[in-house]
């Protein structure tokens, strides 16, 4: 059990509208953030979309972010997902939203909101989230993908799945290198019971901004080469999910289809 689970209800629901309007004051100014580096890159308004890293944040936070419009949130642990999960399912059909899975083969018409895990998943914790999460987007490699496949085919449901890319080398980031990405997309874009959805980075930690984009602008290019190879599966391979507080606009300049922001939404996390 993660510590500060410990002395936070993950489940609480009810929060103060203090609050509320501070979490709705800050997906406005990520949205806005968006919208202009959009612009300022000449990309079609509504191009990227937002993610809101939920880590250590409790039910009642997170419904204050999608009541401001948040329509994709992402968790990095396992066991945040089940803590929170009754929770945001029951909130979000009071206002007739799908959550995640519920989402998936859903009417069309009907207003939905994306359940990713963007962090870590060991394969023990797959049962954990597989009702509930519709993406993985922290895949990096093929034992973690065939197990995957196997629970979701065995759930009689496809998990969709992003891979995940070691761009920058740091040894401390998760991620395939970037030299076996390519096979390794193939490998998981044919696979029963998983659905190649794109690729996810982490930027360069560094305030060189040559070489954060240059990690991002290489993902771009292995996502298209991905994308047009004609190889099985990989026409579903579109999503870039590059970018966070720190970098989004850098991300977004070079083609960015999903931010992922956690603390200029919420603030600082509250680590107790």
């Amino acid at each position: 059990m993660v510590a500060y689970m410990d002395h936070k209800d993950l489940d609480n629901r009810q929060i103060g509208r203090e609050r509320a309007m501070q979490i709705a004051d800050g997906v406005k100014r990520v949205a806005d953030r968006i919208a202009k580096a959009e612009d300022s890159a000449g990309r079609k308004e509504g191009s990227v979309t937002l993610l809101a890293a939920t880590k250590t944040r409790d039910v009642g936070e997170i419904m204050a972010a999608i009541d401001a419009g948040v329509r994709r949130i992402g968790e990095n642990r396992p066991q945040e997902v089940t803590a929170k999960a009754r929770g945001l399912l029951e909130l979000c059909r009071d206002r007739k939203l799908a959550l995640g899975t519920e989402a998936v083969g859903s009417d069309s018409s009907s207003a939905s909101v994306g359940f990713h895990l963007i962090g870590q998943l060991q394969s023990n914790k797959i049962n954990k989230i597989l009702p509930y999460v519709d993406t993985v987007e922290s895949v990096d490699g093929s034992p973690l993908a065939r197990k995957l496949a196997t629970r979701a085919l065995a759930a009689g449901r496809t998990m969709g799945i992003l891979l995940e890319v070691n761009e920058s080398g740091e040894q401390a980031k998760s991620g395939c290198a970037p030299d076996q990405a390519l096979d390794l997309a193939y490998e998981l874009a044919a696979m029963e019971g998983i659905q190649l959805k794109g690729l996810m980075t982490v930027g360069a930690h560094v305030d060189d901004e040559a070489i954060i984009r240059s990690g991002f602008a290489h993902l771009r290019g292995l996502r298209d080469h991905i994308r047009d190879s004609g190889e099985p599966g990989t026409d579903t391979c579109t999503m870039l999910s590059m970018g966070m507080t720190g970098d989004m606009e850098y991300a977004v300049a070079e083609g960015s289809t999903e931010v992922r922001v956690g603390t200029a939404i919420f603030g600082p996390r509250a680590f107790i």
